[in-house]
């Protein structure tokens, strides 16, 4: 089963942190990452710029509109993401407890079974 793990940033938590903080962040998700693949249970893991670097694209009677910055006006965004592939929803959860962000008050980690992927429903 395939499983989507997302991070949710809030700017102002990251702010407050100390250096060795967030060195301390990227090192457990570098971990993480060791320990997803040496498991096999990691398809692919991506970061994301700042949504102020974002562009929001609509069509409006038939053109293109092309907007910068965030889509939602929110104090947290999508930082990023893990996709696993894993037994079940259980180990998801497990896996996703194991992110240093979830360790953190004001950040939030989110497991979602995929659904539809390479044109295919998942079982």
């Amino acid at each position: 089963m395939k499983f989507l793990i997302s991070m949710h940033i809030n700017p102002a938590v990251l702010d407050a942190l100390t250096d060795e903080e967030k060195a301390a962040i990227g090192a457990g998700h570098g971990r993480f990452i060791a320990e997803l693949k040496e498991s096999g249970e990691l398809i692919t893991t991506q970061a994301l710029v700042d949504p102020s670097q974002a562009a929001v694209v609509t069509v409006r009677n038939g053109q293109p509109v092309v907007t910068d910055g965030p889509f939602l006006e929110s104090k947290e965004f999508l930082g990023g993401f893990y996709l696993v592939d894993c037994e079940n929803k259980e180990r998801a959860v497990e896996l996703a407890a194991r992110i240093p962000d979830c360790a953190i008050e004001g950040l939030g980690v989110e497991v979602r079974q995929v659904m539809f992927s390479d044109g295919h429903l998942e079982a």
